[in-house]
């Protein structure tokens, strides 16, 4: 009955659609990891059952071995042995030769117990062999489902990665774009050419005093010549 049981389970977790259930998963990462807890538990299970049923088998083909090799040795001595009592018989020794018969019908009697004994067994250990390659066929694709699992684990644990990684690198895009610091760049620049201009507006007013003065110069030049002019007109 337990073996069984184990047959239909691994049977059932062998047909089982991981995408299907990834589909239907609130949390995939979390269904895989219980999937493989599951699987390899069940994994382990199994083992030990067609470990136990391999067993079991082998001691059966022993036994019907036995049984037949049994059959042919019991054969082997009703044939000596009636041979012996014709031997005897032809010698005139009935009794003797009687004696030689009833022992071949004993061995005969013993071949016929062996081979009812072998073919007895003989469906009980198909029927223990066709369990022990379904158990075999099963634990084989519960195998091959939990490296299929872990695969499917390791993907969704890199994609989980690589995603956090991007948004990561997105939120810090984000920031940054919040932060603008080519629009402080240009305040800078602005207040830098505000100072310029206000340099070159002193330089020009500098430029103009300095003009204005130069021309009062030259305004007292013509007077002084002119005075001069005066007193020679007058001198003469």
């Amino acid at each position: 009955m337990r073996r069984q049981t184990i047959l239909g389970r691994v049977t059932q977790l062998a047909k089982a659609n991981i995408n299907a259930l990834l589909d239907q998963a609130e949390d995939p990462q979390k269904l895989l990891d219980q999937l493989i807890r599951d699987y390899t538990d069940n994994i382990s299970e199994a083992e030990q059952a067609v470990a136990g049923t391999i067993g079991n088998l082998r001691l059966l083909e022993q036994d019907h071995l036995e049984d037949v090799e049994a059959a042919r040795e019991w054969g082997g001595k009703a044939l000596a042995a009636s041979r012996k009592a014709d031997e005897l018989r032809s010698a005139g020794r009935s009794e003797e030769a009687d004696t030689f018969d009833n022992l071949a019908k004993v061995a005969l009697g013993r071949q016929l117990q062996s081979e009812k004994e072998a073919k007895t067994a003989e469906p009980a250990i198909a029927a223990q062999t066709e369990v022990v390659e379904k158990l075999k066929s099963g634990l084989e694709r519960m195998k091959s489902k939990l490296t299929e699992l872990r695969s499917k684990r390791d993907e969704l644990v890199a994609r989980s990665t690589s995603a956090y990684a991007q948004n990561q690198m997105m939120d810090a895009v984000k920031s940054v774009d919040v932060l603008d610091p080519t629009s402080e760049i240009g305040r800078f620049e602005d207040k830098v050419r505000r100072e310029e201009a206000r340099a070159m507006g002193k330089q020009e007013l500098a430029a103009s005093s300095l003009d204005a003065q130069f021309e009062q110069l030259d305004s007292l030049g013509d007077s002084a010549e002119i005075e001069a002019r005066l007193a020679a007109l007058k001198g003469a």
